[in-house]
């Protein structure tokens, strides 16, 4: 009996490999580290912050200590009378960057969409390192200190740095198809730990000279990453003469097209086909799709609130866990940096796996379910962990492996799988939209998240932010508990017909 053309699956890393060049991998390199350099901005922020509290605060002395005259003089930089005031200010600058850098993403990615990739990424790249060199360099060498401008500069940043990942997922969902995505996109998602790695190690270096030359290294980096990609990026494979995607694909009939996502659409009827946005057929550029279509596509909906709870996690740990391990174990601040490593490790490893999984099986709402499980249990002994270094780190590898590889995998795989489905053909013009709208919800959760977690910790302690975490987790589970049923019923199918088929 001869198989069905949508059983006929060609091996998940054959159409990947067969169809890789050299341009391939340096779309994937130059895409990787330009999102690895805006993550260690970001971190540079965040390892330089009791330097930046110390800046800002008055000098402890005891009672014999000389008074400084002019006291006005000695004391212009000082913006707040006590740490715990600069500590919260700092605090505000987080909150106001996630809400403005969640904005940004749906801004950014309709813009991206309608514009070059390579100069709307390279733009962002390049004003985001201006941003931080005169937040953390210029304002410092100055001597200038305003609560104000502070602000506005990371309103500012936040908004540059939100035409990043909406840009990088849609050059990566040009060139790589639907063959290996899981396992390409899950491997690449790793830029933004790595990205932390890089900011740690750039500010440590020359942090002894002052924070405001961690400011200015990572800025300076940021830029040439800028220059370098607005001049070697390649945001198709039409502008080298290669064949987009889904070209070749669609001349072989018992292959499946590159262009469907992973999601289960197999079963939509033919009549829903009316709903296809694509271009006219007298127009070569495909025009972007609108904000509210990309909306309207299936699974974007579900898979946006489902990463904002997601998210949420995920950033809570990135934001909270060294500050949770030295507050709750007493562990010095150094150790708890170093330990917190091991989480991240945990969700490029996940990422990873989870994504080839999802190729063999060619669906992806399932192995989430399954690992998001997994994810509850390990929230659950990770609440638990011992007063031991090596016991937490493995248990935090784990808990990073099935929290942080499913982030990855929304983020970047599904993403692009969403933007390329069936309903947009003749156009990869959602992919930086649609891409925008799921991690753009993600970032709002993530806002919202922060001030939750700190709130619960002050008044019900860490037991209870965990709680919270395994709430948030279920709630991911649930949102996309529809595609969930949905997918499982085609896998059921097409083994029914397998078996009828031999």
């Amino acid at each position: 009996m001869a198989m069905p053309g949508s059983l006929r699956r060609q091996p998940a890393n054959r159409g990947l490999v067969s169809h890789c060049t050299h341009h391939h991998i340096v779309v994937f390199l130059l895409t990787f580290f330009s999102y690895s350099l805006l993550h260690a901005s970001r971190k540079t922020f965040s390892n330089v912050k009791v330097s930046i509290s110390s800046q800002w605060t008055p000098p402890c002395r005891n009672s014999t200590a000389p008074e400084l005259r002019p006291y006005e003089l000695w004391n212009s930089s000082h913006l707040f009378p006590n740490a715990e005031e600069a500590t919260l200010f700092l605090g505000t600058l987080d909150t106001i960057f996630l809400f403005s850098y969640a904005v940004g993403l749906f801004v950014s990615g309709i813009v991206g969409d309608r514009l070059n990739l390579r100069w709307v990424l390279s733009f962002g790249m390049c004003s985001s390192a201006l941003v931080v060199f005169s937040f953390g360099t210029l304002t410092e060498w100055l001597h200038f200190y305003n609560k104000w401008f502070y602000c506005c500069l990371w309103v500012v940043n936040g908004l540059l740095q939100s035409t990043g990942w909406p840009c990088v997922v849609a050059v990566m969902g040009n060139w790589f198809g639907k063959a290996g995505r899981g396992f390409v996109f899950g491997l690449w998602s790793a830029c933004a730990s790595v990205g932390n790695i890089l900011g740690a190690f750039l500010a440590s270096c020359v942090l002894k000279y002052g924070y405001e030359y961690a400011f200015l290294v990572t800025a300076s980096v940021q830029f040439a990453g800028g220059v370098i990609v607005f001049f070697g990026l390649l945001t198709s494979p039409k502008e080298v003469g290669l064949p987009e995607l889904g070209a070749d694909e669609d001349e072989v009939s018992v292959e499946e097209d590159a262009n469907r996502p992973l999601m289960g659409s197999d079963d939509v009827d033919d009549d829903d086909q009316n709903y296809s946005i694509q271009a006219t057929d007298n127009d070569n550029q495909p025009k972007a799709i609108g904000f509210f279509q990309a909306c309207c596509l299936p699974g974007v909906v579900l898979y946006s609130l489902a990463y904002a709870c997601l998210k949420l996690v995920n950033y809570s740990f990135f934001f909270w866990l060294p500050f949770y391990l030295s507050n709750n174990f007493g562990w010095k601040e150094a150790e708890a940096d170093q330990l917190s490593i091991w989480y991240d490790v945990g969700g490029i490893i996940g990422g990873t796996i989870q994504g080839l999984i999802s190729d063999v099986l060619q669906k992806r709402a399932p192995v989430l379910a399954v690992s998001l499980l997994f994810a509850v249990a390990s929230l659950f002994g990770y609440s638990r962990s011992p007063n031991s270094k090596p016991i937490n780190a493995v248990i935090m590898a784990i808990t990073g492996f099935f929290i942080g590889g499913p982030s990855n995998m929304i983020s970047s795989a599904i993403s692009a799988d969403l933007g390329r489905q069936d309903l947009v053909k003749g156009s990869s013009e959602a992919l930086a939209t649609v891409t925008g709208i799921v991690d753009g919800t993600g970032s709002i959760g993530a806002a919202v998240g922060q001030y939750l977690v700190s709130l619960i910790q002050e008044n019900l302690k860490w037991m209870w932010v965990f709680y919270f975490f395994i709430l948030m987790t279920s709630s991911t589970i649930l949102f996309i508990s529809p595609l969930i049923v949905r997918e499982i019923k085609l896998l059921l199918h097409e083994r029914r017909l397998r078996m009828l088929a031999e």
